[in-house]
């Protein structure tokens, strides 16, 4: 990697917020990031609006307010809220058969599998056991049809283990069989374009000169001095388990910075892990989420199903991650091992790397946070979006 000098701290912070600018200095200081940006909204105003870094491995293109980034599972919540509008104008059944709006999913017993089980992860469909090569990830019909024949894993409603991939496919599959728009399309349309926000699930070849080079980063080392969390080793551990097959089948192009720089998983509608936005878009979305729904004029959900998609469904050991997750409708909530907030009905999304969408309602606090610098750890939200979320709180 070429050595730079480092890029300034652009933007604007209010100075009842410079406790997040402090913490985003000190991340660039400390060598945790290469590029990222920051935004925070409060009653549905920017407070904090920061970005600096590279957005390139040899550090010379540096990082702009409207960079584009891959943000891998924090996707996951964007999807999730596309559901959310097809239950809400009562189009979606939660408790109905995913199989009433898609007849295939009724194989392998799954004939009464409600659709709620999709977005809480309890579905059992963490994985396909069947062996696929890294190019049927591109391919929408095979990944789908492959789910809709495959045996869940555990009994569904009885577990939790989350769905690292086959999220997207599954809640995909229901709003495509229910509003007739791929989810890429009904993202743009019906969540993206209202709010004047850019997501693309998928991003298009127009905005490749914005998109940021993904880099590798450290595999955090436990406190209690535990065994580090890596993808590659715990994959390489059983690879026939299902941790592997949630996160190695299709057989991926390399480790999660790769693929997220391969220009065919770019392009592909892959609903739990390409969105591609940047910080004040994410948390334009989330700044809605906090504040009844609605932004500038721009409604995506009511309050009352903003309730709904927050309500705590389970809690506990999860069958795939190396902690415990507490799990609404397609959100994650604060947990006591990551209290994340001091409002336990907050929620939000993370992505692997580091990226991060939060939305408290009770605060109106919106918040997103994106990067290039891919981190690992065993963890649910990385330190650096934790350590800038506590510094917001602590502003308020």
């Amino acid at each position: 990697m070429t050595s730079s000098a480092p890029a300034p701290i652009q933007g604007t912070c209010a100075p009842a917020f410079s406790a997040v600018r402090d913490a985003f200095e000190r991340s660039f200081a400390n060598g945790d990031e290469v590029g990222a940006a920051v935004c925070v909204t409060r009653g549905g105003e920017v407070v904090v609006d920061l970005w600096a870094g590279f957005r390139d491995a040899d550090q010379r293109l540096p990082w702009e307010r409207d960079t584009l980034v891959n943000v891998f599972s924090t996707t996951k919540g964007i999807t999730a809220i596309a559901a959310h509008q097809l239950v809400e104008q009562g189009r979606l059944d939660l408790d109905a058969p995913v199989a009433d709006y898609w007849p295939e999913f009724a194989a392998a017993g799954k004939e009464r599998l409600p659709v709620r089980y999709l977005l809480t992860h309890e579905a059992g469909l963490a994985a396909i056991r069947q062996p696929l090569d890294t190019e049927v990830i591109f391919d929408w019909d095979a990944m789908t049809t492959a789910l809709a024949a495959e045996e869940p894993w555990w009994p569904p409603g009885t577990q939790h283990g989350y769905h690292a991939l086959t999220f997207g496919w599954l809640v995909g599959e229901v709003v495509r069989r229910v509003s007739g728009r791929s989810v890429r399309d009904y993202v743009q349309e019906a969540i993206a374009t209202p709010l004047g926000a850019e997501f693309y699930i998928g991003c298009p070849e127009e905005h490749d000169a914005r998109v940021a080079e993904l880099v590798p980063g450290p595999t955090a080392e436990p406190a209690d001095g535990a065994e580090a969390f890596n993808l590659a080793d715990e994959i390489r551990k059983n690879p026939e388990g299902l941790f592997a097959k949630a996160f190695a089948n299709p057989r991926p192009r390399g480790l999660p910075h790769k693929m997220g720089n391969d220009l065919a998983w770019r392009r592909a509608e892959i609903p739990a892990a390409n969105g591609h936005t940047n910080a004040h878009s994410l948390a334009r979305i989330y700044t809605a989420l906090a504040n009844g729904g609605e932004l500038d004029g721009a409604r995506i959900l009511g309050q009352e199903a903003i309730d709904r998609a927050r309500t705590e469904h389970v809690y506990g050991e999860d069958l795939i991650l190396p902690v415990p997750s507490r799990i609404g409708l397609g959100f994650f909530l604060p947990t006591r091992e990551e209290p994340l907030s001091p409002n336990r009905a907050s929620f939000g999304h993370a992505g692997a790397g580091g990226s991060y969408g939060h939305a408290d309602p009770e605060n109106a606090l919106g918040f997103g946070y994106v990067m290039n610098s891919m981190h690992q750890g065993g963890w649910l939200v990385d330190p650096r979006p934790r350590a800038l979320l506590a510094a917001a709180y602590d502003s308020l």
